[in-house]
């Protein structure tokens, strides 16, 4: 079955880098988009990246635009998100996503960036 799992969360300070991966299982990851997702506490689950399938194409959302690099290792089934000049405002659990007939999410990861 499809299995996501989310790692590299972490405490950081305002300023510093973390570096997401979701591994992938399941599927045969070189068919489909992935995507990453976070939802802060109290707010609605926002997009943060999108990448092809073949990694030709990539979004970011604005508010991470410059900051954030989508990635993703075909041959591994890896997806990552390096997130660097991170802001409190990022804090939030971080997802990653596939559409397969449905979505599929995997368990989050908490990303906490505070001094």
């Amino acid at each position: 079955q499809v299995q996501l799992v989310e790692s590299g969360g972490g405490l950081v300070q305002p300023g510093g880098s973390l570096k997401l991966s979701c591994a992938a299982s399941g599927f045969t990851f070189n068919n489909l988009a992935m995507s990453w997702y976070r939802q802060a506490p109290g707010k609605e689950r926002e997009l943060v990246a999108s990448i092809s399938r073949t990694g030709g194409t990539i979004k970011y959302a604005d508010s991470v635009k410059g900051r954030f690099i989508i990635s993703r290792d075909n041959a591994k089934n890896m997806m990552y998100l390096q997130m660097n000049s991170l802001k409190p405002e990022d804090t939030a659990v971080y997802y990653c996503k596939v559409f397969l007939l449905r979505e599929y999410w995997g368990q989050g990861t908490q990303v906490t960036v505070s001094s």
